[in-house]
């Protein structure tokens, strides 16, 4: 397997004193995160997982008790990107990255068409998988979380994790596990109530001060653009400021962080805006919700960054950023 990647004039009427009311609630509505995702069958998130694949992911990730559909699915997202042509430095193929010699003696016909195809995911995801469990087993009896174990071994191998009795003391397995382990979060469809975000107020108070500056396509706000932004600059700017990196584009920005519900949506939240509402891969628009059905953001070349209602045909789910999430999110999927 290849080794981790680790990591466009203000609406008339709204005045700031309408923004700050909407602002408050960041600090007045709390709740719980999912607490880890549980054991059984775990849902997955509006889009996360591409629509071609979404029925893998809920099948085979439920193989054995050490893994789940959201984990694989973060597996496949931080190995990938969901990408069944990618190749690595290291040889590394396929929307599961097998190295030829591991496939050679992993690899499974996943859809039983008589052939074990590295490049085909409907090989390749249930050999992800099967893998998986391999590894689980091996590390049973080692102490620790058995899917921790699991992920340290499929890195490191099993041999170091059962000498070194639980995770080894090798930063790049240390950061694999923990970046799985984040985003396996955003991937998950959430059981409760999520926590805001504490940088939430100070990424609105950003983009508030940028109400009115014409929108750029690629803008990042620097100074040789005017400081001009486009709709993910703009997000991206935003929480930059409240010290939270987030990825450049809009689609990437979506694994920031757990998927709240519509109804329970909170100023901060990262919303976005897709024509295929079955993928996040295909998301084209970004904003930050400020509360009342209402977004700050850079909607398009000619127009300038504004207010605009979310409820929209497009409307395709929400972000609520953490600083782990963003932390976790691959450099390049």
């Amino acid at each position: 397997m290849r080794k981790v990647w680790v990591i466009g004039g203000a609406a008339a009427g709204l005045g700031l004193s309408f923004v700050m009311l909407l602002v408050v609630g960041v600090y007045m509505v709390a709740g719980n995160l999912t607490n880890g995702i549980g054991a059984g069958s775990v849902g997955l998130a509006k889009g996360a997982v591409p629509a071609a694949y979404k029925s893998l992911v809920q099948q085979w990730g439920n193989l054995c008790s050490a893994i789940n559909p959201a984990l694989l699915a973060a597996q496949l997202y931080q190995e990938s990107g969901w990408d069944p042509n990618v190749v690595s430095p290291a040889d590394a193929r396929g929307i599961a990255q097998f190295i030829p010699s591991t496939w050679a003696t992993h690899g499974i016909d996943g859809n039983g068409d008589g052939k074990r195809d590295i490049w085909d995911p409907h090989d390749a995801i249930p050999s992800a998988a099967s893998y998986d469990c391999e590894l689980a087993k091996y590390v049973k009896d080692v102490p620790g979380d058995t899917s921790d174990n699991m992920l340290a071994a499929y890195n490191a191998g099993a041999y170091r994790v059962i000498t070194a009795g639980g995770v080894p003391a090798i930063r790049e397995t240390q950061n694999y596990v923990k970046t799985i382990r984040t985003l396996e979060k955003s991937f998950a469809a959430p059981v409760s109530r999520v926590d805001p975000s504490r940088q939430a107020a100070g990424a609105i108070a950003f983009a508030q001060k940028k109400l009115g500056t014409e929108y750029l396509w690629g803008g990042n706000g620097t100074a040789d653009q005017g400081g001009r932004f486009d709709c993910s600059g703009l997000t991206k700017a935003a929480y930059e400021s409240v010290g939270i990196t987030l990825p450049r584009v809009a689609n990437d920005q979506y694994n920031a962080g757990p998927h709240p519900p519509r109804d329970e949506l909170l100023p901060g939240d990262l919303v976005f805006f897709s024509d295929d509402l079955t993928d996040s891969r295909a998301i084209r628009h970004v904003g930050i919700y400020v509360g009342g059905g209402y977004m700050i953001d850079a909607p398009r070349t000619g127009a300038v960054i504004r207010f605009d209602p979310i409820d929209t045909p497009d409307y395709f789910g929400a972000t609520r950023v953490t600083e782990d999430g963003a932390k976790a999110l691959p450099t390049a999927v």
